[in-house]
Order: C-alpha cells, then sequence, then structure tokens
C-alpha cells in the first residue's frame, strides 16, 4: 500500500515534503477531528452567528459524557442557542440523554415506585436518585396529558369501522385510592403531609364479543381499553366516551354500565349514556349483603353465612329481584344494628 493510500485510511494529513527534497514523505497530524460540527440551526438551517465553543455535560446510557459544542446566534429569529441541543431535542438545561430518559421512564412505568425505578436503573449502569426518577415521571406525564387533552378536541374515528355492530358493548367505571407524595415529602421536619392519597377514577370499555373464557373457566377479555383520571367523574366521563367510540360504542345495539352503586357513577351514567342499562357488579353486591347479613343475625357468623349464601346464589343465577323484594320487606330497629340494615336498604 503506499502512502497516500494508507494515509486516506487512516485519515491522516498527507503533503509532499518538496521543499527538503523528501518527496514522498508523509506526516500525520496526532489531534483527533471531529467528523461532523453541528454549526447550522436545525430549523432554520442558518449558519451560527457570533459563535462559541461551550462545554456541556451530559448524562447518558454509558455513564457521563462531556462535549465540546457550539453556542450562537440564529441569524433567522436573532434566537441565542445550542444547534447541536435543538437537533437532539434537548430542552435549555436537560443533562440527561433522550435515550436514557426513555429507559428511566419506561423503568419507572413498569415498577411499582420511584425508588424502585432508582434501583433497577442501577442495575443496567445508570444510577440516578428517586428524586430524578420522580421529576422527569412527572415532566413526562405533563407532556402526554397536553397530547391527550388535544387528541380529545378531534373527532373520534372508529378503529375497526369495516367490524360489524356488536349486540352488547360494556362500561365499566370504579375508583380506588392511590398514595402520592405529599408536599412535605423527603423533608426532616416539616408539619405539611408527607403521603397524600388521591381517588383514581378508572374506566373500562369492551364488547362483548371480545369477552370470553379459557379451558378452565376463568373469564377473559381480548380486548379492552383502560381509561384513568384524577379529575371529577366529567372528565372520566369525556376520556371514556372518546376512546368507547373508537372502539365502536356508536354502534353498539345495547349499553351496559357496570358498577359498584356510588352516587357519581349512576350520575355519569345518566349525563353521559343515558340509554344505557345499570348493573351492579357481583362483587359489590356481595359485599354489601354481607353487611346486611350480619346487622339481621346479630353479628351471628354461622346464620349470617346461610342468610347470605342463599341470596348470593340467586343473584348469581338471574333472581335478582326477588332479592330486592326480601330486603324491601326487612324492618330496621333503632339500634345500630338497624341503622346498618336502613342504610343497605338504601343502598
Amino acid at each position: 500500500m503506499s502512502s497516500r493510500a494508507l494515509c486516506a485510511k487512516l485519515r491522516w494529513k498527507f503533503w509532499k515534503k518538496g521543499a527538503n527534497g523528501r518527496v514522498d514523505g508523509w506526516s500525520k497530524d496526532s489531534r483527533k477531528k471531529l467528523t461532523a460540527k453541528a454549526e447550522f440551526f436545525p430549523l432554520s438551517n442558518r449558519k451560527v452567528h457570533h459563535r462559541r465553543k461551550q462545554p456541556m455535560r451530559l448524562r447518558s446510557v454509558v455513564g457521563w459524557v462531556r462535549l465540546e459544542v457550539w453556542h450562537g446566534r440564529d441569524s433567522e429569529d436573532k434566537h441565542w442557542g445550542c444547534p447541536i441541543r435543538e437537533r437532539w431535542g434537548l430542552r435549555a438545561h436537560q443533562q440527561m440523554s433522550p435515550v436514557l430518559e426513555e429507559k428511566v421512564a419506561f423503568t419507572a412505568t413498569l415498577t411499582g415506585s420511584y425508588e424502585a425505578a432508582a434501583q433497577v436503573a442501577g442495575k443496567w449502569g445508570s444510577e440516578v436518585d428517586d428524586s430524578v426518577v420522580h421529576a422527569l415521571a412527572q415532566r413526562v406525564g405533563r407532556k402526554a396529558e397536553a397530547q391527550t387533552q388535544a387528541r380529545l378536541k378531534q373527532l373520534p374515528q372508529e378503529s375497526q369501522p369495516q367490524r360489524r355492530a356488536s349486540q352488547l358493548a360494556l362500561l365499566m367505571v370504579d375508583g380506588w385510592f392511590a398514595r402520592f407524595r405529599g408536599p412535605g415529602w423527603g423533608k426532616k421536619k416539616t408539619k405539611k403531609e408527607r403521603v397524600k392519597f388521591h381517588e383514581i377514577k378508572n374506566g373500562v370499555f369492551y364488547l362483548q364479543e371480545q369477552s370470553g373464557r379459557t379451558e378452565g373457566g376463568r373469564g377473559v377479555i381480548a380486548d379492552k381499553t383502560v381509561v384513568r383520571s384524577q379529575g371529577d367523574s366529567t372528565d372520566l366521563g369525556r376520556r371514556l366516551h372518546w376512546e368507547a367510540l373508537r372502539g365502536g360504542l356508536g354502534r353498539a345495539k345495547e349499553k351496559l354500565v357496570l358498577g359498584d352503586g356510588i352516587p357519581w357513577i349512576w350520575k355519569l351514567k345518566a349525563n353521559r349514556w343515558p340509554e344505557a342499562r345499570e348493573l351492579l357488579d357481583f362483587w359489590h353486591a356481595g359485599q354489601h349483603l354481607w353487611s346486611l347479613g350480619r346487622a339481621c343475625n346479630g353479628l351471628d357468623e354461622a346464620k349470617a353465612k346461610h342468610w347470605v349464601e342463599k341470596r348470593l346464589h340467586r343473584l348469581r343465577h338471574g333472581r335478582e329481584q326477588r332479592v330486592l323484594k326480601e330486603i324491601s320487606t326487612l324492618r330496621a330497629s333503632r339500634s345500630q344494628a338497624g341503622e346498618m340494615v336502613q342504610k343497605e336498604i338504601n343502598y
């Protein structure tokens, strides 16, 4: 291989040394040069004016990386910035690479807490504090919420319009309380709450033909849409209705709303799906029957069990009207047990 070809392969500088008679000589520059430079702003494609180099530290999946980047002014809109940060989609003071942010956010989604996400991230070589994971989750969540609100303003299009109309569409609505960090979290001395509980309203939509049973008899849903909201019932209804229309709610011949009997669910049903039927789910119905059975039998567990299981059998086999008629004939005394009986009758 000739000297010129070897220099070209190794990206070394080559020039002839004619002055000293070494016409076939070659030299190399030991300083490594950048193969690409971000000297143009990605949106305007204009060259950086008044540019200067600045150091930039970025946390990546392989650890901290120190870079020297150009910083200057865009000649089109006159804003000052860093072209490489704009090209990579980095915020002004972002110190975590987009790939690392994606991995940490995905880890936080699958784990049960920010502490667990930080521990898992440390195992695959990127040690982060749980406060960093918390801040990232909040930021990504706000971005996702903004995208959701923008989507809800658009008219939903059914995802499978070629599918035939379903006989029955089911909407399951419930609520549960989740543990969140309060304003006093992480502080040694504070009068503020370290932990706060917020209600998460949950909605599920699926079509009747999407449900089935396994060989062992366990019920399964092949395809369903799950929606959650920290807002009021109106917000949940808006989100669930939009997703349900995409899933085929508009062409379903019958609609059924399944709930646990709490008033806000039936109010939501009346306002959002007034033509739908109401159904109390079996599990919550059983819980109230047990409370009623214990109150009617003086907290005698044996008598209560016989009384409850008899009526649960009727509920399971479609004889709920008979159970409701029996409950309506119960008399409530002025005792504490009587108050419980009256409460369950009203329920």
